[in-house]
């Protein structure tokens, strides 16, 4: 069973507590759940979490890497996806 994922922005004081389904990224990327939760403990997929700023202020972009491939989603404070990419 994958977890929900926990996302942290890097230097932030006062962020909101942000989750993403794991089950979901791991099927973005490609990935079995299980496979996915492996990678992501020997940290063999990397994530990148950015805040948004002016217009798009209280909107979050996760980004995760697996070799050549990528997932991105931009979510609301509350964890609610508005956006993925591919």
């Amino acid at each position: 069973m994958v977890r929900a994922i926990p996302l942290r922005l890097a230097g932030a004081a006062s962020v909101p507590e942000i989750e993403i389904d794991g089950a979901l990224v791991a099927g973005k990327l490609g990935l079995e759940p299980e496979q996915f939760r492996q990678l992501m403990e020997d940290r063999k997929v990397s994530l990148l979490c950015e805040r948004g700023v002016g217009e798009d202020e209280g909107l979050y972009r996760a980004t995760f890497y697996y070799r050549q491939r990528r997932f991105r989603a931009v979510l609301e404070a509350g964890g609610r996806i508005v956006h993925t990419e591919p």
